[in-house]
């Protein structure tokens, strides 16, 4: 063993014995407790940001310490290799997205293979591989054969910059998610997969979700908008068409109105065709509710139809209103407006001065009715006249799936000149992408295009699948990544699924995690998989950040400075304020914000590994903060770590040193004992609850203790050599190649177990009380004492405290007031000793 830690050497020898060994492969084995970790899988941008390494040391830590206890740990990656970034890139630098996408792969493997992440690479993914994206196909046919999907022409979000359609979750105030193009309205036919059939169960399901954070289960909730009502039938005056109206206030039927109904409904095709003012009203609206901002702002806007329907029970007629309220709240659906129960439609009544038609002039009420009797008799009264029933709406869409981009998974339906659709063979699957190694040779794209199906010429869908679909079933594909038969080998993926925790970060919550679960249920339906829900446990980390810095031009262009370039002086005011050497600029700090290549603040991972090693970096992430926090990035920290490891590496040289020199002295230390049980049960239950950090405070906190100890013991004592063995081993899910190399040395002294982790023994914990110390009847502090001690020995151990001490400085104490296990009050007078 090398006197001196030197983790660069260290990591990389280790780092080939796992590979030569496969240490990390895995098979199901039905004599084992399995655990399924999956971290959500990358985007090969070209580099792992600190917040990837975050992610994925989190699911390493989860998956080495299950792994120690004895369980079949699956932790699979894979790539999410298809989308616009590719593609992008791919037209700026006239190069194929495949070898683009393939290069990046290849170089962020590297990384992750350099923090010594415990992956089972045998079962590696990546979604723009035609073996994955074959099955996807394959899995489209099932649902277009099921009628799960359909094809529809439709006034969708567009994004003018990557000149595609974005899902409702991808637009976010008016912008597109990814790039933050303002977002234009477009009609065009695109596919719909059925999302809504399944929003009733996607709700009810939020409840099994146990291990789920509270914040991702409300937004679920929030997404998904479950309202229950009732939906009534009216008759329109001067005609025999009926409406369909909506109303969650039941006891507010009485009370009603005016109807007011979404700019994007169809009843409005259908009664509305010429009026050219109301035409131009629903364009500007439309437009308008592309962003939340816009639509805080008009949310009372509304222009009269000057249609009527009939009251169902008084016969008054009700103005049909056009408001653009309804189509955030409710989705494509009209409702019954009663604006004595709701804010928002009094507003709008106010507002538009509906009341001129009513002559009623409404006041908001605050009054609390218990209005179940009145509900009774007007669903009874409905039932009977048969005009309604009781309904649920949802906010939550259909899936718009289509994508006008060419490197994604192709849709496989074709296309006949009548525009008739005809499904590609099952035998004829993967359809593969077109040949993008000339991009801007259209040429190759239109060729392509060009298919024979039974001899009759067809044209290929020009769409392809949102990348979200790839994105939604990967987890079920890592249990079976080989299997050719179907999608899913259903025997291997009873075994794995569900996922026993799954990792990322919380702006997945309404996006990928409502199609996660969505996909899952829809798998579970084609006898695929077995549970309800994917994921038993969701772990969401917070972001890391770090200071950002900038200069403006005089267009107000911002410049943004990397914080290593940045250099802070002091001022004439005494103030230290940053500058930098590449300009003469007043440099302006935004404090601590997210780490991003846009903002010039990212810490490139690889270097710091190269610096400091990758169990420093490791340890540092997961102590700097717990897993749900941001993370403020400080290297000092990283440094502390760094010293910390040195510290113990040193201290178990000395010892391996000594002991192969001296003979052993068998001596039990009580004490030791109980703190060495105590902190292998309190970093157990911290690991448990993913309270990493203060597990890691517990550890350090053993090692400090203990250094003390050999100055008050012999050196040799056995009880020193296992409490390094399991210091180390607690260490080991945060540092697992310096555990590693330092328990194989302890392994030449003494045969055990490296990869087991340490056993508690309760009943070797000295049991304490805690014991509220007070003084002259005032609170002062508190203390742990051992059970089974006499008072007089816990008096004199009191006394001798810092605190106490302080506290009475030097009074004379005149009583003692003890009681057992609970409470020792110490009366003074104002004599002084």
């Amino acid at each position: 063993m090398k006197k001196k830690y030197n983790p660069q050497k260290i990591e990389k020898k280790i780092q080939k014995k796992w590979k030569k060994k496969e240490k990390f492969k895995v098979f199901e084995d039905i004599k084992k407790k399995k655990y399924y970790c999956v971290p959500m899988l990358p985007y090969p941008s070209g580099n792992l940001h600190m917040g990837h390494v975050r992610n994925y040391t989190i699911s390493d830590v989860i998956s080495r310490y299950h792994r120690m206890l004895g369980k079949n740990v699956l932790q699979p990656i894979g790539w999410d290799s298809f989308g616009l970034p590719a593609e992008e890139a791919a037209i700026k630098n006239k190069k194929n997205p495949k070898e683009w996408t393939l290069q990046n792969i290849k170089y962020m493997k590297k990384q992750l293979k350099s923090l010594g992440f415990s992956y089972d690479w045998s079962r590696e993914l990546s979604t723009c591989n035609p073996n994955y994206y074959k099955w996807e196909q394959w899995f489209f046919i099932k649902l277009y054969e099921k009628k799960l999907v359909y094809k529809k022409k439709s006034l969708v979000k567009w994004c003018p910059y990557d000149k595609t359609v974005l899902a409702n979750e991808q637009v976010i105030e008016g912008k597109c998610w990814r790039c933050d193009t303002k977002v234009s309205l477009k009609k065009i036919p695109q596919w719909f997969l059925k999302t809504r059939k399944y929003a009733e169960e996607l709700y009810q399901g939020i409840k099994t979700l146990k291990g789920w954070p509270e914040k991702v289960k409300n937004m679920q909730k929030n997404w998904i908008g479950r309202s229950k009502g009732i939906e009534i039938n009216l008759k329109i005056t001067h005609t025999k068409k009926k409406i369909k109206v909506y109303t969650k206030k039941i006891h507010g039927i009485l009370d009603a109105e005016y109807i007011a109904i979404s700019i994007n409904n169809k009843f409005l095709k259908k009664i509305i065709k010429k009026n050219v003012k109301i035409k131009k009203f629903i364009k500007k609206q439309q437009k308008k509710l592309i962003s939340v901002k816009n639509f805080k702002k008009i949310k009372n806007f509304g222009i009269n139809t000057h249609i009527f329907a009939f009251h169902p029970f008084t016969k008054k007629k009700l103005p049909i209103w056009i408001a653009n309220f309804v189509s955030i709240k409710y989705g494509n659906n009209i409702i019954l407006a009663s604006p004595k129960y709701s804010s928002s439609e009094l507003n709008f009544y106010k507002k538009n001065k509906i009341f001129n038609y009513t002559k009623k002039k409404y006041h908001k009420t605050t009054k609390k009715k218990n209005y179940l009797s009145l509900k009774k008799k007007i669903l009874l009264i409905i039932k009977k006249k048969k005009i309604g029933k009781k309904t649920k709406k949802y906010k939550l869409q259909n899936w718009n799936i289509s994508r006008q981009r060419n490197w994604g998974t192709p849709i496989p339906i074709a296309i006949n000149k009548k525009g008739e659709e005809i499904i590609i063979p099952k035998k004829k699957l993967p359809v593969i992408c077109p040949d993008l190694s000339n991009y801007h040779n259209k040429k190759n794209i239109k060729k392509w295009k060009r298919i024979k199906i039974n001899g009759k010429k067809f044209i290929r869908e020009k769409d392809t699948f949102d990348t979200f679909f790839e994105s939604s079933w990967y987890y079920a594909r890592y249990t079976c990544p080989n299997f050719n038969d179907s999608m899913i080998n259903f025997i291997t993926a009873k075994y794995w699924l569900p996922i026993d925790t799954y990792i990322g970060g919380i702006e997945h919550a309404t996006m990928h995690l409502i199609y996660f679960r969505f996909f899952h249920k829809l798998l579970r339906d084609f006898n695929l998989v077995t549970h309800d829900e994917p994921a038993k446990n969701l772990i969401c980390q917070g972001m890391v950040l770090s200071n950002a810095y900038y200069y403006q031009k005089k267009d107000k262009t911002r410049i943004w400075i990397n914080p290593k370039d940045i250099k802070l002086k002091k001022n004439k005011k005494g103030q230290f304020v940053p500058t930098s050497k590449f300009t003469n600029k007043k440099i302006i700090s935004t404090g601590m914000i997210k780490m991003s290549k846009s903002k010039n603040n990212g810490i490139e991972p690889q270097e710091i590994i190269n610096k400091y090693g990758a169990d420093t970096v490791r340890l540092f992430i997961m102590f700097a903060a717990p897993v749900e926090a941001d993370l403020y990035w400080n290297e000092k920290g990283l440094k502390g770590m760094h010293r910390f490891l040195h510290k113990l590496w040193k201290f178990c040289y000395s010892y391996i040193e000594l002991y192969t020199k001296k003979k052993t002295i068998i001596k039990k230390n009580k004490k030791i004992i109980s703190n060495l049980n105590e902190t292998i049960y309190n970093v157990s239950k911290d690991i448990k609850k993913n309270s990493f950090n203060t597990a890691i405070a517990k550890i350090m906190k053993f090692f400090k203790y203990l250094k003390k100890k050999p100055l008050e013991i012999n050196f040799q004592n056995n009880i020193i050599k296992k409490s390094l063995i399991t210091i180390i081993k607690l260490l080991s899910p945060f540092t697992p190649h310096y555990s590693y190399k330092l328990l194989s040395e302890f392994k030449k002294i003494k045969k055990f177990d490296i990869n087991k982790w340490p056993k508690i023994n309760k009943n070797l914990i000295l049991k304490k009380n805690k014991i509220i110390i007070q003084i002259d009847g005032k609170f002062c502090c508190m203390y742990s004492i051992k059970k089974n001690i006499n008072k007089k020995k816990i008096i004199s151990q009191i006394l001798k405290k810092n605190q106490v001490t302080k506290k009475i400085n030097n009074k004379k104490i005149i009583k003692k007031i003890f009681i057992p296990n609970k409470v020792l009050n110490l009366i003074t007078s104002n004599e002084r000793n």
